[in-house]
């Protein structure tokens, strides 16, 4: 149950920045634009454990700020399990720490609680935290393998997240 995500236009946001160091949470996100572009989330015997669909999204984010005259870097994990920003282990925060001293500000490619994760791990140090990507709704979709090793998501439905915080509200009243 991915969440769904809509882009931000954040380059009010790095207007006259030097740098920023965009931080992707690799699960959600590259669910959304995998769904959002009608390809495979991923292709096991092309590019393991990567989204093409994700990976030229960030590479379009990357041409959008050079085009604004902000540098750019894709912050990266190689383990799997660092996939899902929210639960990134003590290691990978100290090294988005150090990657970050060297950038003016931090582009977050997730959700609220990956901005957390981030705004948290950065604190001590200047620099500013975007959010790239909204949150809007969770998707509920159907995995589905094809020949060779493609994984899908099918037959996608959203739930907006305003949705449920009515419904719990009206459980909780």
């Amino acid at each position: 149950m991915p969440i769904h995500f809509e882009d931000t236009d954040f380059i009010p946001e790095v207007k006259g920045l030097r740098s920023a160091l965009i931080v992707p949470c690799r699960m959600c996100p590259a669910a959304t634009i995998a769904v959002r572009e009608k390809k495979p989330f991923m292709e096991l015997f092309k590019s393991l454990f990567k989204s093409q669909p994700f990976e030229q999204y960030l590479n379009t984010i990357q041409a959008l700020l050079t085009e604004n005259g902000v540098k750019s870097k894709v912050f990266g994990c190689t383990f799997y399990h660092q996939w899902f920003m929210c639960m990134w282990s003590l290691g990978t925060r100290k090294k988005l720490l150090k990657e970050a001293k060297q950038y003016d500000a931090v582009l977050v490619l997730g959700c609220s609680s990956a901005t957390v994760t981030v705004r948290d791990t950065v604190k001590s140090i200047n620099c500013k935290v975007i959010e790239g990507m909204e949150a809007k709704s969770i998707m509920n979709a159907k995995l589905s393998f094809q020949l060779p090793c493609n994984v899908f998501f099918k037959d996608c439905k959203e739930t907006p997240l305003v949705q449920q915080n009515t419904e719990k509200q009206e459980i909780l009243d």
